[in-house]
């Protein structure tokens, strides 16, 4: 097939936005996730469990993980992020805190925290508390 100058000239900017996009990253595939299948990281009286990490069908970057706090603990200090995070309290009790507010929020609660807003929990204690955590968008 030949191409003039012209038609060339005119493909030129998406070929190179292609180019510039790089390689084309898999969705993530459907699939059951075992609890019993999961793999365990301890950390002191903390456990986590890596769930999924990767991007949807149309790149949208998403992550989920479980953790079980002990009493009195916390996953780390308090922080911030670019992407934004889903908290959902399974057992348990914490007191979480977003931008200085502290909220003790117990079983069936959900939490929000927003891209670049300082957030952290604690354990209140006297039991563990697990949760689930699902990250929305990039990292960096």
């Amino acid at each position: 097939m030949n191409y003039s100058r012209r038609e060339v000239g005119l493909m030129l900017p998406a070929l190179a936005a292609t180019a510039a996009a790089g390689p084309q990253s898999q969705a993530l595939p459907s699939k059951a996730f075992k609890y019993e299948d999961l793999p365990v990281k301890a950390s002191g009286q903390n456990q986590s469990r890596a769930v999924l990490n990767g991007e949807t069908h149309s790149g949208f970057p998403v992550e989920l993980h479980m953790t079980e706090l002990g009493p009195g603990q916390a996953p780390h200090p308090p922080h911030h992020h670019v992407h934004e995070e889903i908290l959902m309290l399974r057992t348990g009790a914490l007191d979480v805190t977003i931008g200085g507010q502290t909220t003790r929020v117990t079983a069936g609660s959900v939490v929000y925290a927003a891209s670049n807003q300082e957030h952290g929990w604690k354990n209140p204690g006297p039991e563990r508390a697990e949760y689930f955590v699902i990250a929305l968008g990039q990292k960096a």
